[in-house]
């Protein structure tokens, strides 16, 4: 399904951060602290729509070549049960199946981004990460899996006078759920950004993952964004995200506030 707030907010403040910002951070820190929410909605290849909403909390470090992220989110799912976050669906929803609503704490996500090489005129800026998912969402809510998840990722990035190119490869290792065994798979994601404004940002960018599941669907989905600097301190972002396959949500929608310290 869906990346969900956490994964795009995530993405998409690391897009804006590059292209609005300097590659590396100033020597001293650079904290930043980001929350908004998120809304898809979709039936992920069932008879029955699920909507979920997410609110997150995501504290950013960035020194030097290196940025700390956690990210706590909030969620809510209403449908039939049948969707799990970062999953999509795992399990028949029946004929006549109930929508029921579930909230609580979803999956925590702690990463680690390590720029490893600053790129030339003619060589990209590499990025490495690595990412921890815990399983702290109830699995009984069907809120998430209950398990750890590991992912390691490289992104490149390339400017051309406005227009910055990226693209970005990785791989992640799913925690077996009791009901469901998961695929570790490779996953990746294209696209671009252009500055409009001195304050302002546009970008596009396509996210491709395999199944994971024996009966599951690849997520592919494409986001639009903007972003813009109100103020040295204050950023606001906003996306919209087309689903292309049962694994993502027929579309989604979000807005994102950050405060930098």
């Amino acid at each position: 399904m869906k990346k969900t707030l956490v994964a795009t907010a995530i993405t998409i403040s690391s897009i804006t951060g590059l292209t609005m910002q300097s590659v590396q951070a100033e020597d001293n820190g650079v904290f930043t602290v980001t929350s908004g929410v998120d809304y898809s909605s979709g039936k992920y290849g069932s008879n029955d729509r699920t909507d979920i909403t997410s609110v997150p909390v995501i504290g950013k470090y960035e020194i030097d070549r290196l940025t700390l992220k956690l990210t706590v989110p909030y969620v809510t799912i209403t449908g039939p049960g049948n969707v799990s976050p970062g999953i999509g669906k795992f399990k028949e929803s029946g004929a006549t199946a109930k929508r029921t609503t579930e909230s609580g704490l979803g999956d925590i996500v702690a990463g680690a981004t390590y720029n490893i090489y600053d790129g030339n005129a003619f060589a990209p800026v590499v990025d490495i990460t690595g990412k921890v998912k815990f399983g702290t969402a109830d699995e009984s809510k069907g809120l998430g899996t209950g398990k750890n998840d590991y992912s390691a990722q490289v992104d490149l990035y390339k400017s051309y006078g406005d227009f910055t190119a990226l693209a970005g490869l990785g791989y992640r290792v799913y925690g077996d759920t009791d009901q469901t065994p998961l695929d570790n798979v490779f996953y990746g994601s294209i696209g671009g950004t252009y500055k409009l404004a001195p304050q302002a940002t546009a970008g596009v960018v396509y996210d491709y993952r395999p199944a994971i599941t024996t009966n599951g669907s690849p997520v592919s989905e494409m986001t639009a964004f903007v972003n813009y600097k109100v103020t040295s301190n204050w950023k606001a972002q906003g996306y919209l995200v087309k689903g292309f396959a049962d694994g993502s949500p027929d579309y989604g929608v979000g807005a994102l506030l950050s405060y930098v310290y």
